[in-house]
């Protein structure tokens, strides 16, 4: 069955992928693609954070929220937001309305601008954690690796917050560093 001007619909997906188009839509198009935009990944990273303990889907459904609360994730303009605008992202039922999260990506953004302050460029450190070799997810799922580990250490060594080995780690697969679609979804071996 396919869609007029679109992909088929019944294509075998991971498991995780629910039926519903917006998460299709994400898994089809951007899990796993790698990204290599210093801002986009700035971004991801955040959004990963705000999921600790929530679905992804929750974030999936507020990311628009999210980029209209953060000022489209553009690094200098978060960093410059206050106390002031913390309290009123407490109150925003569009975002998820956890202080330390909140506080977390504007930190991380004032994170994000030191390393490029000292001529370190956002995208390309974090592909150098990117695993040597390439290395397909299995049948039981995968929630953190060494090198997950080693960019949750790096990350808060530069001052990131909400960068746990797990949540490094589904960044790592939803950025493209490493392809975990499951061994008969389309997407595992067409990956741009």
């Amino acid at each position: 069955m396919t869609r007029t001007g679109a992909e088929p619909i019944d294509r075998k997906r991971c498991s995780w992928c629910t039926a519903h188009e917006l998460y299709r839509s994400y898994h089809d198009e951007e899990w796993g693609v790698p990204l290599r935009d210093s801002r986009a990944l700035y971004e991801l990273l955040c959004l990963e954070g705000a999921q600790a303990g929530l679905s992804w889907w929750t974030i999936l459904q507020k990311r628009e929220a999210y980029r209209k609360a953060f000022r489209g994730f553009e690094p200098a303009r978060v960093a410059r937001m206050t106390a002031k605008d913390v309290d009123r992202l407490v109150q925003d039922p569009g975002i998820v309305r956890h202080r330390g999260k909140i506080e977390a990506v504007i930190g991380n953004a004032r994170a994000y601008l030191a390393l490029e302050s000292q001529g370190v460029g956002f995208a390309d450190w974090i592909w150098q954690h990117a695993p040597a070799k390439a290395r397909h997810g299995g049948a039981a799922p995968v929630t953190t690796s060494p090198e997950s580990e080693v960019l949750s250490k790096d990350l808060k060594r530069a001052g990131f917050r909400f960068v746990g080995p797990t949540i490094c780690y589904a960044f790592m697969q939803a950025a493209g560093l490493v392809n975990d679609h499951q061994a008969g979804c389309w997407r595992r071996q067409a990956r741009t």
